[in-house]
Order: C-alpha cells, then structure tokens, then sequence
C-alpha cells in the first residue's frame, strides 16, 4: 500500500524540522493536548521551568499517547524533560505496516508547532518507545540522527532498514523472559547490528518479561542526561 497524499520525505521516514535553538516561550508545566488543525495528535507534559531536552515517545501496538506519556511522565519535572507523546493514526506505527507515511506527516507537524512554541535549552531532541513504539524510536531516530541526538529503545522487535543520518546514541532495554518479542530474535540480534553500524550503544538486559522495570527507566534516564 502506498500513501499518494504523504510527501515524499515522509514515505522515506525524514522529518524536516529547522534547524537551531528554538526561542519560543516556557511551556505552561503540567500536562496538555498537542493539536494539529484542531485535530488531537498527542499529548505533551511540560516540567517547571525551561525544560533541557525535548522527548518523543511512542506507544506500543494497540496503545494510546497517554501509554507512550507514562513511560517518563514521572520523572520529567525533577529531569526537566519536555514530554510529547504522539498518538499513532492507526492501531500500530506506520512502519510497521505497510511503511513509512502518516504517522510521520503527523510527528513532523506537532514538533514544528512545538518548536515554534516552547524554547528548549538544548536544540537536539531525543526519541523514546516501548515494544512496537521502540521499534518506531530507532526506525525514526537513527533516519533522522540530524534531529534526534539519543534514543531509547525499551524491548524494541526491529530497526526498519533505510538510510541513516548522523548516528544517534542508543540505550536498548530487553528481558530476558519477554515472551512477546523474544530477546534471542530482537535485542540479541539488533544491537550488534548497530554497533557494527557506529552507534554508540548501551544495551541493558534484565531478568524479567515484556516490561519496563524502574531500575532499568532510572538507567536509561542518568545514560540520556549524558547524551
């Protein structure tokens, strides 16, 4: 299936955000609804203050925006984070099927929106998800390493193939036990791809299932403060 309506940039999976730090004001702190022509898209959670790095967070299949918000929403205000979890068009991403389209028009257009808004204290952005969501991070993260700089990847099954920019770094997450995407047919083949790629990558197994589990989330939040 092809998506006629969606520009060509989106269909390769490339945002076209501007460049440069963005000078907008302080995001109002607490949580809110992300709009794109009067259309709910997202969600967004602002800390107090200027926040240090803007975050996209994807849901796994099935989820909802508030399902991608959880995964850091309770640690933003005291890591000064700017949270923006978008919601996907269909019940998965994308790329997952058929490719690479809509999902990616909408992400491209609230993070424009966004930018405009809000000042960031640090002008890169990171990408983060669980299951089908960290697929989706590292699919878009390491094809837009120009905009992203650090992604978390939380027991993702795959990278889609494509052309990479720049080379983000990458902290990976797996259990052991995760019966949902086994570890020997994801995480175990994945990161050595992408250490032979170049990236930089810090891959944390744990003994446990399809899950998240808070000494991991601390991890990969003390890794993303030195990214």
């Amino acid at each position: 299936m092809a998506y006629p309506e969606v520009p060509a940039h989106a269909r390769h999976g490339r945002l076209r955000l501007p460049p440069g730090r963005s000078e907008g004001s302080t995001a109002p702190p607490g949580r809110g609804e992300v709009r794109v022509a009067g259309e709910v898209v997202g969600l967004l959670h602002a800390p107090p203050g200027l926040p240090e790095r803007l975050v996209v967070l994807f849901h796994g299949s099935g989820g909802s925006a508030e399902d991608g918000l959880r995964l850091l929403a309770g640690h933003a205000d005291e890591r000064h984070l700017l949270l923006f979890a978008p919601q996907s068009v269909g019940r998965t991403w994308d790329v997952v099927d058929p490719g690479f389209g809509p999902d990616v028009v909408r992400v491209d257009t609230a993070l424009r929106d966004l930018l405009d808004r809000y000042a960031l204290a640090r002008p890169d952005l990171a990408v983060g998800g669980f299951s089908d969501g960290a697929s989706y991070a590292l699919s878009l993260g390491l094809g837009n390493g120009d905009v992203f700089g650090a992604v978390l990847a939380f027991s993702p099954g795959f990278a889609a193939p494509g052309a990479s920019v720049g080379t983000p770094a990458c902290f990976v997450s797996h259990g052991r036990a995760d019966a949902i995407l086994p570890i020997d047919l994801c995480s175990r083949r994945l990161v050595p791809v992408l250490e032979r790629a170049g990236y930089a990558v810090r891959y944390r197994e744990f003994d446990g299932g399809h899950e998240v589990p808070p000494d991991v989330l601390r991890e990969a939040l003390d890794w993303l403060a030195e990214n």
